[in-house]
């Protein structure tokens, strides 16, 4: 056999056999029933992927996935119009930075992407959802001085979600943070 046929026949193997070892590399936790591996604070090592759900700025919110790296997550909601949204986002941005790999945190635009906006219970703007690393609504385990909304079922009495509606000062948020399981 000449070395061309074999070239052609050899290429096409090693692309498929590259791609099932990334696609096995990938998923392997995942098929074990593990957690995602929590990122590393140095956002150079991220993924593609790890980057889009790591990202503060949120154009989707595939919360199953979220909640797969074993994080407490914050979902920020407002507007570039909003007052104290403009106020809270050095904050948040700041938390962000500070938190990753540690917690999730992310910011949805309302006007931008409203379709998750409606996933939440959002009627006031600036907004926060809290979620622990479990993926269960976060219920504060003391009084931090911080007005938390929560929604519950009314069949089971559950708690769905717990929110805080305004901006939070910086101790605020890292107060949240702690007691939601993320050390300093």
């Amino acid at each position: 056999m000449d070395k061309r046929k074999m070239l052609r026949i050899a290429a096409p193997v090693l692309i498929v056999l590259f791609i099932v070892g990334i696609w096995a590399f990938k998923n392997i936790g995942e098929s074990k029933g593990e957690p995602v591996r929590p990122v590393e604070s140095d956002s150079s090592t991220l993924t593609a992927e790890e980057e889009t759900d790591f990202a503060l700025d949120a154009q989707s919110m595939d919360m199953d996935k979220l909640t797969s790296y074993g994080l407490p997550i914050i979902v920020d909601f407002g507007a570039g119009w909003c007052g104290p949204c403009k106020e809270f986002a050095p904050i948040l941005d700041a938390m962000h930075e500070e938190m990753l790999g540690k917690a999730i945190i992310k910011y949805v635009d309302t006007d931008d992407y409203p379709e998750i906006a409606r996933e939440f219970p959002v009627t006031f703007i600036p907004t926060q959802v809290f979620i622990n690393s479990d993926g269960t609504p976060y219920v504060p385990s003391k009084d931090m001085g911080v007005e938390f909304k929560t929604y519950t079922d009314k069949v089971s009495g559950k708690t769905v979600f717990t929110v805080h509606e305004g901006g939070l000062t910086e101790d605020q948020l890292r107060a949240i943070l702690v007691d939601m399981g993320v050390s300093q």
